[in-house]
């Protein structure tokens, strides 16, 4: 007998076998973002493209680099760095230096994906804690927004945001429902045109590649709780990062729970917290760290929420 077949081969589960694979996957977010990047560029300028490139390149480079010094195989090939890199980059302004989004994709990749032992073992989602880093060393320059060239914005003069208008009662400068669809109004990058998010989030869904169990429940619980704290719902749900966070960050395999009930809890926690910190808190966006907080519980609900065997004995 072949003396390999002897061997006992111990993996770490899920042992079910399927077609996808990382890359594919991966690739099929990038296709999921590719109106709101075309967005980005039309409302922006080309600015976004460089932007989107230095974040992505960094990305790259600090996982290929971070694989290197550690000979670990290398893994850029699976485009997982490049999604974060694309992600990273949808959560910065216009105007945001080059080099603070290299400094987030520094962090997002080498600190809180790298250092954790890589993709699949990270506790909370990449671009998440990149952007998070970049606010909290880089407040001014991350919250000064331009109004697109096509909503009569001009270069240099920063702008509120709608959530900034809706916080302090001067709700006679809010854009449009139609130009919040269009993406017309000052915001990041990747965030600002609703109805690019949400075609490349129903594409993600038709292609199974997330669930609705997120983003319906993230989306519904702000529109609920908007309501509570007296905002409108429709301006909470098209307004800052909630559309490019429920169908983009949230839905992060290694940082959601993985049962739908689970989902769920979750969804319904970062919905939450998002409310909260922009309804109470000093920040002028919640997504990014209602997102965060719940990444860290994620484990402790799948272990609530698991399913329990069929004749299995309550431990």
């Amino acid at each position: 007998m072949n003396p390999v077949t002897k061997q006992l081969l111990v993996t770490p589960s899920p042992h079910l076998k399927a077609a996808d694979t990382t890359q594919r996957i991966m690739f099929q977010v990038l296709v999921g973002l590719m109106p709101a990047l075309v967005a980005s560029v039309v409302l922006f300028g080309y600015r976004s493209l460089i932007l989107v490139a230095v974040s992505i390149a960094s990305c790259v480079l600090s996982e290929y680099l971070f694989n290197l010094i550690t000979r670990r195989k290398q893994t850029i090939g699976d485009l997982s760095a490049v999604v974060t890199g694309t992600l990273l980059a949808f959560n910065v302004p216009s105007t945001l230096p080059w080099w603070m989004v290299a400094v987030g994709g520094f962090a997002a990749i080498f600190i809180a994906k790298q250092l954790f032992g890589g993709i699949g073992q990270n506790f909370a989602n990449p671009a998440i804690v990149g952007r998070v880093v970049m606010i909290l060393s880089f407040s001014g320059p991350m919250s000064s927004w331009v109004l697109p060239a096509m909503a009569g914005g001009v270069d240099g003069v920063t702008t509120a945001t709608p959530l900034a208008l809706l916080k302090s009662g001067e709700t006679a400068g809010l854009p449009s429902v139609g130009e919040m669809l269009l993406g017309l109004r000052g915001g990041c990058l990747g965030e600002t045109c609703a109805i690019a998010l949400i075609l490349g989030g129903l594409f993600l869904i038709w292609r199974k590649v997330i669930t609705w169990t997120i983003p319906v429940f993230f989306l519904g619980t702000v529109a609920v709780m908007a309501v509570v704290v007296g905002q409108s719902p429709i301006y909470y749900l098209l307004s800052g990062g909630v559309l490019l966070g429920a169908f983009f960050m949230a839905t992060d395999y290694s940082t959601s729970p993985v049962t739908e009930k689970g989902k769920a809890i979750f969804a319904i926690g970062c919905g939450i917290i998002t409310v909260m910190i922009r309804a109470y808190g000093s920040y002028p966006e919640g997504v990014s760290f209602a997102i965060l907080i719940m990444n860290i519980l994620a484990p402790h609900i799948d272990t609530l929420t698991r399913t329990k065997p069929i004749g299995g004995v309550r431990a």
